[in-house]
């Protein structure tokens, strides 16, 4: 991937559902800093990017990242030598969007859109979809319907973590699921599912490869 400027498309709303609430409150004290994607630490935030690499190859794929905060995961990616063919970061937060989009390269395309409100936004043919973080404000009707809708839109996988148990998940904004209940689903989405919780406790990654039935 050769450096650039990368495309922009703006898509401005006045709605601020409430999952989107804490970030909102977050970037009126931090701005598009990186304490504003509510992440425990870039430790952490580094531990989950890290198990994501190790269970899906993303070099040379189209890269779809569903709540991209900063595009931090373009930068993790980019630091290990790992050049996606194309990377679109879909952001609603209008100031972590701005610092996605002063990282300049080319081959992206920062999108702000909400995927919730617009679950079609998440349909461009990219190889693989990324959820990092993106799902931990959402119950759990909302967050399988947007793991079903991923699992469509996904040409070859879907990848994503989520707070597996309430160690991490002491705010009142944050949500929890079961693993069980989770890789059972992700298997009856359809596809090579594997789950790794070895990395961080109380956080869980899922990644579905998508195979012909």
């Amino acid at each position: 991937m050769s450096v650039g400027m990368p495309t922009i498309r703006r898509v401005n709303s006045t709605v601020q559902p409430g999952y989107l609430a804490p970030y909102h409150a977050a970037v009126k004290k931090h701005g598009g800093g990186f304490r504003s994607l509510l992440w425990d630490s870039q430790k952490s935030q580094a531990a989950r990017f890290d198990v994501m690499a190790r269970l899906f190859c993303f070099h040379e794929k189209s890269i779809l990242d569903a709540g991209c905060g900063r595009a931090d995961f373009l930068d993790f990616l980019l630091r290990r030598g790992v050049e996606p063919d194309h990377y679109t970061g879909l952001e609603a937060v209008a100031e972590l969007a701005d610092a996605a989009e002063q990282k300049v390269r080319a081959g992206c395309l920062i999108v702000r859109a909400d995927f919730i409100a617009e679950p079609a936004r998440l349909f461009t043919a990219a190889d693989v979809l990324v959820f990092s973080g993106s799902l931990n404000m959402l119950e759990s009707q909302v967050f399988y319907a947007t793991l079903r809708t991923a699992h469509a839109a996904a040409v070859e996988a879907v990848a994503f973590n989520f707070l597996s148990s309430p160690y991490l998940a002491g705010a009142d904004y944050l949500h929890w699921h079961r693993p069980s209940a989770v890789k059972k689903f992700a298997e009856e989405l359809g596809g090579q599912v594997e789950m790794r919780e070895d990395y961080l406790e109380g956080d869980c990654t899922v990644r579905i490869l998508k195979i012909e039935r």
